[in-house]
């Protein structure tokens, strides 16, 4: 049979192309970028620069059909791409332009490319795939009473979509929803374009991030919302979205936000993103999670059932400071997780203890008096211990929270209020839209404090028990709190 087709003669030869290759090239394996707490997370050998994520929605039982093109720049010449991804099925991939043969290892989804991508080159990925939200109560996407949200810490983005599943790897974004009539979809971000609706398919609704964030924040939701826009300190865009039936209810917590952040630039300086909003989803997820610039809330924390009205404005401002602390500066590796949490409780519980409600003394004593059994049932600070096999959530224990806003209090106390604020206000503004570890964190607090302070930080990040607290002696572990 003579090939007369220029079209199906290339098809022909590119498939042949993949076998030949297919045939040298060891069988395709998991592998990650040597997170200690994630071993098989994040992938070598290349950088993504954006996602542009496709999701059409049925309803939150069905899976969703998408589209994921990633924009990337190879960091050495790749014969074969590792992609985090699972709980989805793939149709089809391309690499920069022309098919791709793809097979699943583990959590890995592992394209061969018609050709090797050399070093230093772009890399063009498109992945048509389900995006299933059935199944799984570990991450991902969060059925909620009239639609779905998004949950993906911490190694959960990866279950919706083809990605790069690491906080080291932060990358611009594009969603494309398309929802049906009555629904609204929102995401990250601001509006890329109007609703646009399509003909006997419903409304597809755009976002784009204007800073660089983390597979782990990225929020997309669907459902019978209520947009609700205002104002925040120097013109800040304020964006909350709210079940619809509840949208009068909580419009007394929504106008608390504006305050919150004037509370927060008062302390660490200009709020990091394009917008901020909070995302109140009828869900039961057991946590508030601080998705870049839309930070995800159960409506049951505003119901007004068993929360004192501090403790809920105090928990709005745990997920406010993150937006800092580990959404504008994020985690080198998951070992960092204190960073992220230790400061969000920390101006928790200054905001608390402003309020006259919980002084920050108590709580810091209180914190002191658990920190050894945190220690002895979840590893150090800075070292935690990894969660057990399926679940992932268990990574986030009280050392983590309350045991690492001691550590700040610890510094405080050692270097003075002065000193501790500049830190505090450096760090951010040093490594806003990047990446940044415990040790980053040490030699900045020591160049603010004018000294090393590695022999001072080491036991409180690493040690099996909490050191003296510097002014208070009298502090114990076994001490009662009164």
């Amino acid at each position: 049979m003579q090939l007369t087709s220029p079209r199906l003669r290339a098809a022909l030869l590119a498939a042949a192309s993949l076998t030949l290759v297919a045939a040298v090239l060891p069988p395709p394996k998991p592998l990650g970028i040597g997170d200690r707490l994630f071993p098989e997370l994040g992938n070598p050998g290349y950088d993504v620069l954006s996602y542009d994520l496709s999701f059409t929605y049925k309803d939150n039982k069905s899976p969703l059909d998408a589209v994921t093109v990633i924009q990337a720049r190879a960091l050495r010449q790749l014969e074969l791409i590792n992609l985090d991804f699972t709980h989805g099925k793939v149709a089809s991939v391309e690499v920069n332009g022309e098919p791709a043969r793809f097979e699943s290892a583990g959590e890995d989804l592992v394209l061969t490319p018609a050709r090797p991508v050399a070093r230093n080159l772009p890399l063009h990925i498109t992945v048509r795939h389900t995006s299933d939200p059935r199944g799984r109560g570990d991450g991902g996407w969060v059925p909620t009473e009239d639609g779905l949200a998004m949950a993906n810490q911490a190694d959960a983005a990866h279950r919706v979509f083809p990605c790069n599943d690491h906080p080291a790897d932060k990358a611009y974004f594009t969603f494309r929803i398309t929802a049906p009539a009555g629904l609204t979809a929102v995401a990250n971000g601001v509006p890329g374009a109007l609703p646009a609706p399509r003909a006997g398919a419903g409304t597809t609704w755009t976002y784009r991030t204007l800073h660089p964030m983390a597979t782990e924040l990225a929020q997309v939701s669907v459902g019978r919302s209520a947009v609700v826009h205002g104002t925040g300190p120097h013109g800040l865009p304020l964006r909350d979205v709210v079940p619809a039936a509840d949208r009068e209810r909580l419009d007394p917590w929504l106008k608390k936000t504006a305050g919150h952040v004037a509370w927060m630039e008062e302390r660490v300086g200009r709020y990091p993103f394009e917008n901020y909003g909070i995302l109140i989803a009828r869900a039961t997820t057991g946590f508030e999670l601080e998705t870049q610039t839309l930070s995800l809330f159960e409506n049951s924390l505003f119901s007004g059932e068993g929360y004192p009205e501090w403790y809920v404005e105090s928990v709005m401002v745990h997920e406010l400071a993150h937006q800092w602390f580990g959404d504008s500066v994020s985690p080198r590796t998951w070992s960092d997780l204190w960073l992220n949490e230790g400061h969000a409780t920390w101006y928790e519980a200054l905001y608390a203890d402003g309020l006259g409600k919980y002084s920050l003394e108590r709580r810091m004593r209180e914190a002191y008096q658990r920190s050894d059994q945190w220690r002895a049932a979840g590893g150090p600070p800075a070292a935690p211990q990894a969660a057990a096999p399926g679940q992932k959530i268990g990574l986030f224990r009280p050392v983590v929270y309350d045991g690492a806003a001691l550590i700040l209090y610890a510094l405080r106390q050692e270097i003075g209020t002065e000193a501790f604020d500049r830190i505090e206000r450096r760090w951010v503004s040093e490594h806003r839209d990047s990446v940044a570890g415990t040790e980053d964190f040490v030699r900045l607090a020591s160049q603010e404090a004018g000294r090393d302070l590695g022999a001072f930080l080491e036991p409180w990040l690493y040690g099996k028990t909490t050191p003296a607290m510097p002014g208070h002696p009298e502090w114990s572990g076994a001490a009662p709190v009164k």
